[in-house]
């Protein structure tokens, strides 16, 4: 069922409500505090923003690390706070505290078009346990509840899935509406053929993800660290490549699997290996039978590189995470960036880009903005690819 968004809501339901929000505000800081890549608090600013002008009084709520569950100042939201200040026209304020009287007190200071930012919730060891105690107070805090955090609707807790239990409505914001637009697109009725690019290191933690797309793709490609799992399963040579050892059973039934339904599935032909890992290791271009023990695969191949590229050319639609290489040494960034750069230059094609390490590659290469959609959860979009029920939006109000 579609879920309600803040679009659903009438502009008398927002002004003067108090509007609990959940963002993800988990973004990297340095050693001095000061944050080093705003992208999840800009992505969140839509959302934000429409809910201001129309005279909403927003609690807003995020996490910040694993400080688990005790107040630790280096996972303070204050910087946050401050840097959103700078991005938003309307005053920004921020409590020390999640819940309370401090808090109570600051949420009644509210006016309207004023935006509360609270604590990090996972100073509160009952967050991450979705203690209903904590999800209760946190409910009496606003009259309305918005989820905007994708990053975070994969866990259930305190402040993502058990608060909902206490609200009378629970909307999706613009970020979550549109991760959910395009996800279930791509599971539900993608416009094909649909390509699946699956990268990474590990077939294991892609068991579920390989299963499930298996019975959605036309063609799924395997690049990255866990490609070297599935050579290794056809008897391949791989010398001193990564290999998950408990992945090539699964990666033998998928194959077997992909044969069955009819997929292509589509590995590696030719490799840049090194002889360590490293940007500055000896490299060169090997065929399939020529990993040497001593050398390892960090990159696709020129000849591989075109015969993915080719596959990706006949899509509608493509599905990617995990980078088909070490992307974040330049030497072996080639293959990864070949591929972001064919989805930049198709316009035909709907390209989702996987969070996490996928969205990195991308924006290391300056063309996020290129791509149709770049998702903010690595983790939440990986589970949605396995076709699991996310308990954050599970827990949204139906349409």
């Amino acid at each position: 069922m579609p879920v309600k968004t803040i679009a659903d809501l009438p502009d008398n339901r927002i002004s003067g409500t108090r509007i609990l929000v959940r963002v993800d505000f988990n973004v990297p800081l340095d050693g001095e505090g000061r944050i080093t890549d705003d992208t999840r608090i800009v992505r969140a600013l839509p959302t934000l923003s429409y809910l201001l002008e129309r005279g909403g009084r927003l609690i807003v709520t995020s996490h910040l690390g694993r400080p688990k569950g005790v107040v630790d100042p280096a996972f303070s939201l204050r910087p946050v706070a401050d840097h959103l200040s700078t991005l938003l026209r309307y005053p920004v304020r921020f409590c020390p505290e999640l819940v309370g009287p401090v808090v109570e007190a600051a949420v009644g200071e509210l006016a309207d078009g004023e935006l509360l930012l609270l604590e990090n919730t996972r100073f509160q060891v009952g967050e991450t346990k979705n203690d209903p105690a904590l999800s209760g107070q946190l409910a009496e805090l606003g009259d309305v509840y918005v989820s905007d955090a994708f990053g975070s609707v994969h866990r259930a807790h305190a402040s993502t899935e058990g608060v909902t239990k206490f609200m009378g409505q629970n909307a999706a914001g613009f970020l979550v509406a549109k991760e959910m637009e395009f996800f279930g697109k791509v599971l539900s009725s993608p416009d094909r053929p649909l390509v699946a690019i699956l990268g990474g290191a590990k077939v294991s933690d892609k068991i579920h993800v390989i299963d499930n797309l298996l019975d959605l793709v036309d063609t799924l490609i395997i690049g990255g660290g866990m490609a070297y799992t599935f050579l290794k399963a056809k008897g391949q040579p791989i010398g001193d490549s990564m290999l998950d050892e408990t992945g090539l059973d699964v990666a033998t039934q998928a194959m077997a699997k992909a044969e069955q339904k009819g997929v292509a599935l589509l590995l590696p032909e030719d490799h840049v290996v090194a002889d360590a890992f490293a940007n500055d290791a000896n490299r060169k271009v090997v065929g399939m039978d020529g990993i040497e023990p001593g050398w390892r695969g960090l990159d696709i191949g020129p000849r591989t590189i075109a015969a993915f590229c080719a596959a990706i050319r006949k899509a509608k639609t493509v599905v990617w995470n995990g980078p088909v290489g070490v992307f974040e040494m330049e030497n072996f960034a080639q293959g990864s960036k070949a591929i972001a750069e064919l989805l930049a230059e198709s316009p035909g094609i709907t390209s989702v880009i996987g969070g996490g390490d996928t969205a990195a590659a991308v924006a290391q290469f300056g063309l996020e903005d290129k791509m149709s959609h770049v998702s903010t959860g690595g983790g939440a979009s990986l589970e949605m690819l396995e076709g699991k029920e996310l308990p954050g939006l599970a827990a949204l109000t139906d349409k």
